[in-house]
């Protein structure tokens, strides 16, 4: 079982966050931050991930360091959990609808850190979610999970729509990349012979 456990403590957050990527979808989720909780509720089913997370943050403050704290360890897992990375699929890609909102998410497990971030929120909260906090999730992720990720929006008027979209993309497209692929099972996907 391809799984990570990490407790990641600084002044602002302490979390403790479990992920299996070999799962059925199993969440426990309570990062303090209700609309982030619902995404990696999505996340998780769509990738068919076990995850569990809690999060203790200074939300009195505002969301930021939580939702950005979560991302950093959520990328800390997927990273500790895939090892050398031996066997796995390493590209992943979805064109996810939501309603009327259309999001194309591609990615890379290359072992480089790169956001290109392409959704076009049109509010700046749902809720009281700061939706430009999306964007510091993502990045987070990349930077610790090491991930080439592409996220384009072709369509969408609804915030909640849009973002909802990405999350699900995020987990599908994340979901074919780690999957391991029977007729290349114990090599690195990759030239070079190492994915770092």
């Amino acid at each position: 079982m391809r799984t990570a456990t990490i407790n990641r403590t600084t002044a602002e957050t302490d979390i403790a966050l479990r992920l299996s990527l070999d799962g059925l979808g199993a969440q426990q989720i309570d990062t303090g931050v209700g609309f982030l909780d619902h995404m990696l509720n999505l996340f998780a089913a769509h990738g068919r991930f076990d995850l569990s997370v809690t999060c203790k943050g200074d939300t009195n403050v505002d969301d930021h360091h939580s939702v950005e704290d979560v991302g950093i360890a959520l990328g800390m897992a997927i990273k500790t959990a895939l090892g050398e990375k031996r066997g796995v699929r390493r590209y992943g890609s979805m064109l996810l609808p939501m309603d009327e909102a259309l999001v194309l998410c591609a990615l890379d497990l290359s072992g480089r850190a790169c956001l290109r971030y392409g959704l076009e929120i049109p509010t700046e909260k749902v809720g009281t979610f700061d939706t430009e906090l999306v964007e510091e999730f993502f990045n987070a992720l990349c930077r610790e999970a090491g991930l080439t990720l592409h996220l384009r929006q072709l369509d969408g008027a609804n915030s909640h729509h849009i973002i909802e979209a990405a999350f699900k993309a995020f987990g599908r497209a994340l979901r074919e990349a780690v999957s391991i692929d029977p007729a290349a099972a114990d090599a690195v996907p990759s030239t070079k012979g190492v994915l770092v």
